[in-house]
């Protein structure tokens, strides 16, 4: 299904249209098109299924028109949109659960094709931190690995500076074409100039806080394995490092002192298993080894059909903001997983629930 050139405007028009309609999301797109077997098709059923969801007023779905607006947009700014069955498209986050059904990229796509690590952490990174980082990237480039990060201040941004030379990949939360923060627009343009730069998000759009964590799980799936430099408990380079895991790639950890907050969390992922980085040779040794870094391939989705009346409703009583799987949801409820997950996509279309990738739901 792949294609060397990108694919035809229809079908790009088409994913733009169903990836962009209310109420589905990254998983629920999957799920739509493994059961009807084209994103038309599955245009054609969204009111339907909605309607079956608890919906009273079909779910937006964007017009052609405005499809071809973002695409246009998207030509303006020097960008190019990668499906996920283009050859172009990195198969490494296209196999991952709840990976984006495309990229806008910005710069050289073909660095995306290449083996990438992450390098992320504090945006209030200290001086040595970001030198170390820095060093990190160096080290990493020469060794011929792409460096993949988000461009925020901090470490992301003394990561990035570090590969401009061999290859760097930034990942951004708003579109492609709305860098951030606003310090960062000279490492932008720098990046766009021999680098790339990707967002599943619109042209235009601007970085919410919801968006940086979809965001960390794109820089994951990228990436061979990830890096934490400094990081407190609470961080969202800690949500990285987990998406990591999850997405069967290394997780690395720098130490350092329990009396400094921002190790706080990279030490606990040491805790945790992490690889300790102490130098590039560490991440170098690691990767080497057999058996590391390995990709596991995306399990398709499972066969679905409508759902049985009521079947949705009680699902939504047994849903709450913890993230459940579908697996438990089949045993409470007592119906076939099939059904289950038909029912979580009429849901989500209704607004009702999410599925959040990992084959979980939770209540909206």
């Amino acid at each position: 299904m792949s294609n060397a050139k990108g694919a035809p405007r229809e079908t790009q028009l088409a994913w733009l249209r169903l990836a962009r309609s209310e109420g589905v999301g990254p998983t629920t797109f999957a799920h739509l098109l493994s059961r009807f077997g084209s994103v038309e098709a599955a245009l054609e059923a969204l009111p339907d299924l909605a309607r079956r969801g608890g919906r009273a007023s079909p779910p937006r779905i964007p017009s052609r028109e405005e499809a071809e607006r973002e695409l246009l947009r998207g030509a303006s700014a020097g960008a190019r949109l990668l499906l996920s069955i283009d050859s172009a498209f990195p198969q490494a986050l296209a196999a991952t659960d709840g990976g984006p059904p495309f990229l806008w990229a910005v710069g050289d796509p073909a660095l995306l094709l290449r083996p990438c690590l992450a390098i992320v952490g504090a945006r209030t990174a200290s001086a040595a931190g970001r030198r170390f980082a820095r060093e990190l990237a160096v080290g990493l480039g020469q060794a011929g690995f792409v460096v993949v990060s988000g461009l925020a201040r901090g470490i992301d941004g003394a990561a990035h500076a570090g590969s401009i030379e061999t290859g760097t990949v930034a990942v951004l939360a708003g579109g492609v074409d709305r860098p951030y923060p606003p310090e960062h627009e000279d490492l932008y343009r720098q990046i766009i100039g021999v680098g790339c730069v990707v967002s599943e998000r619109p042209m235009g759009h601007e970085a919410r806080a919801s968006d940086f964590p979809r965001r960390n799980r794109i820089i994951s799936g990228l990436s061979l394995g990830v890096i934490v430099v400094e990081a407190e408990l609470r961080s969202g380079s800690l949500i990285t490092a987990r998406y990591a895991g999850e997405q069967g790639r290394e997780v690395f950890a720098v130490p350092g002192s329990p009396l400094e907050p921002r190790s706080r969390g990279t030490n606990n992922l040491i805790r945790h298993g992490a690889t300790i980085v102490e130098s590039v040779e560490d991440v170098l040794d690691t990767l080497q080894a057999p058996g590391a870094a390995v990709r596991p391939a995306r399990p398709p989705p499972p066969p679905i059909a409508e759902s049985p009346d009521g079947l949705p409703d009680m699902l939504e009583a047994l849903l709450s903001a913890t993230p459940v799987s579908t697996d438990e949801l089949a045993r409470a409820s007592g119906a076939p997983i099939a059904a289950v997950t038909a029912a979580l996509v009429e849901l989500s279309l209704a607004g009702r629930a999410e599925l959040v990738g990992g084959g979980l739901a939770v209540r909206v």
